[in-house]
């Protein structure tokens, strides 16, 4: 049995068991479950704090986990990422007062709070800085009016909360981390539970990717709506009643479904029609 680890709580844990139950998986009923199986898929999970679960899997108790790859780095766990799943997206930068400093390289001889000392102290190593890492659980923000340290480094999205404690975000990201799923070093990646697990959300992130798309064409325009609408190994093509005419199924990417569609409109395709992919396998 397949036994894989979960976030039981925070921005991971709602789309971590959103993508399983898309996946064909149960999932827990109630928070406050630490543990359930599921005897169809032969498949057990263990519901975790998402700063642990690397380390869980790296010890080779747990298959699997799905955690933040902020998370796997900050462990330093002997673990490694298998497949990202595009939720969960942020970005890891460095803030200080306005004119402190323009980037890493000026951090030299400064303090630094993060809750994420790990992958902070790897990052000023690897550029060479000597700097002080002080660790914070959790707001961050106030460390340099407190004056614990001259500059933090935290997850920022809008920026807007540093903004409004005085601060402005300096040089490049430190790193980008979204939810991924997380296996042991070494670990054989072809075990067959493995890949099948791994298939069912490669299948959920296709099917939230693309839409199927169905229009009728004349014959003439065919090729020019075939440009449009490739497919992934070609579209489907059938003969329609009315002679010249043929209808063509295709999964395009659903971000750009609406242009496509006007673009299939503008070369006379008609009866243009979207519909949603609930599961997949490619």
């Amino acid at each position: 049995m397949l036994r894989i680890a979960v976030p039981n709580k925070g921005s991971l844990s709602g789309p971590a068991a959103e993508m399983l139950h898309e996946a064909g998986y149960q999932q827990r009923r109630e928070t406050k479950e630490l543990r359930i199986v599921d005897p169809e898929n032969e498949v057990e999970f263990f519901y975790l704090r998402p700063r642990d679960i690397a380390i869980y899997v790296s010890s080779g108790r747990l298959d699997i986990g799905i955690t933040g790859r902020d998370l796997l780095i900050d462990s330093g766990a002997n673990a490694e990422e298998i497949l990202p799943l595009g939720f969960a997206r942020s970005t890891f930068r460095y803030a200080t007062r306005p004119g402190t400093a323009n980037g890493v390289e000026d951090l030299n001889g400064s303090t630094v709070a993060t809750s994420y000392e790990g992958i902070v102290a790897k990052h000023l190593a690897d550029n060479g800085i000597d700097a002080s890492v002080v660790h914070l659980d959790g707001a961050v923000e106030t460390a340099i009016e407190l004056g614990v340290a001259e500059v933090i480094a935290d997850v920022v999205e809008t920026g807007t909360s540093l903004r409004n404690a005085g601060l402005e975000v300096i040089g490049e990201p430190i790193m980008k981390s979204e939810a991924i799923v997380v296996r042991r070093v070494g670990a054989d990646t072809e075990e067959p539970k493995v890949q099948q697990f791994l298939r069912r959300l490669q299948g959920v992130l296709v099917a939230r990717t693309y839409v199927m798309m169905d229009y009728d064409c004349r014959a003439e325009h065919l090729e020019q709506a075939v440009a449009i609408t490739p497919g992934l190994e070609g579209p489907t093509i059938s003969p329609l009643h009315n002679e010249g005419w043929v209808a063509v199924r295709a999964m395009v990417p659903s971000k750009d479904a609406q242009r496509i569609m006007d673009d299939l409109y503008a070369i006379g395709a008609r009866a243009i029609l979207t519909t949603a992919i609930h599961a997949c396998r490619l």
